[in-house]
């Protein structure tokens, strides 16, 4: 088990690497080849008045004059060991992990993206709470009760959860419980610190919006996965020893259904983590998937790049952590 370990981390950490290049190439290599120019990057760190001698200043600053190999090892070095940026006649040292200033504010990107993690983080730990249980549980009741007017039921439901799109029950659910019913007046990000039961009253419904989604998701994955468990020989073999039903579903026939669950959710969270891009944008959340949006609507590379790398960096560590449980939820998994 501890050579699996070992060899897992450091395939995350050469994935991280691997990402890192890719996302560079992205935005340095492909605009390139598009015909950006090197002086039309810099001109974004000058603003308005931009002219040669301020351009060729931020090139020489900024390294964008060196081959891109250089520059893709700077960009790697700043994250572990910051930088000094100088934006004119006073230098600004970047502190780690940098991820580059800002185009158009000139501020530190890495600053603003740690200011907004307990927003997204806490708008995705909800709403998997949520969706796993709930999802989970309906999906068992439907595969134990197959063809009844319940299992339709759930599946109904479950089938509109997978066809409606966030936006739509986001703002359905803001129109109804702000303003048809004002249960709440206003839906805002409040800080745990502050005030916890104002933090989880705001997130409720953003919790619920994003939470039906995957919740139906998940139903229809625990029920096929159920109803092709409780099929299997062992099933029968736990049921002929005399064991509880309740035993034979919880411990044999869920806990083998649950290896795909678990899959699928250690990339959703993974990715919720790196930014609930739709969710936030509609109940007006500041957190990394709002950022990113601004981001790319200023054309702000640096926070589009530093929001990327974050996200691959918590999809990356969610799939790992996905593969070390594998052992302890499915015994038929063995690490040599």
């Amino acid at each position: 088990m501890a050579a699996y370990i070992i060899r897992r981390v450091f395939g995350a950490v050469l994935l991280l690497l691997i990402v890192s290049a890719v996302t560079f190439a992205i935005f340095f290599l492909v605009p390139r080849l598009a015909g950006q120019t090197m002086d039309s990057l810099a001109a974004q760190y000058v603003g308005k008045d931009a002219n040669k001698e301020s351009i060729a200043a931020v090139k020489e600053n900024l390294g964008f004059n060196h081959p891109l190999y250089v520059q893709y090892w700077h960009f790697v070095k700043q994250i572990f060991v910051g930088a000094d940026y100088k934006f004119g006649p006073d230098a600004s040292h970047c502190s780690v992990p940098c991820f580059g200033y800002s185009f158009k504010s000139h501020v530190e990107v890495w600053p603003a993206i740690s200011s907004r993690i307990p927003v997204t983080f806490s708008l995705a730990i909800g709403a998997a709470v949520i969706w796993l249980v709930s999802g989970v549980a309906t999906g068992v009741l439907s595969a134990l009760r197959k063809g009844s007017l319940l299992d339709r039921l759930f599946m109904g439901v479950a089938l509109a959860g997978v066809s409606l799109p966030i936006f739509f029950t986001g703002m359905l659910a803001l129109g109804v419980f702000t303003v048809q019913w004002p249960i709440w007046e206003s839906i805002q990000y409040v800080p745990f610190a502050d005030n916890p039961g104002e933090w989880a009253w705001n997130l409720l419904i953003p919790w619920c919006s994003l939470a039906f989604l995957y919740s139906a998701l998940y139903a229809r994955l625990t029920r096929a996965g159920m109803l092709e468990t409780m099929g299997e020989d062992y099933i029968r073999t736990a049921r002929a020893k005399g064991l509880r039903e309740s035993k034979v579903i919880a411990k044999h026939g869920l806990r083998a259904a649950l290896t795909p669950i678990v899959t699928i959710f250690g990339m959703d969270f993974g990715l919720l983590i790196g930014g609930a891009v739709i969710t936030e944008t509609v109940f007006s959340f500041p957190g990394l998937g709002q950022y990113a949006i601004q981001g790319v609507q200023q054309n702000d590379l640096p926070i589009v790049m530093g929001v990327t790398l974050i996200a691959a960096f918590f999809i990356v560590i969610c799939n790992l952590l996905v593969d070390l449980v594998y052992a302890a939820i499915d015994p038929r998994v063995r690490y040599s």
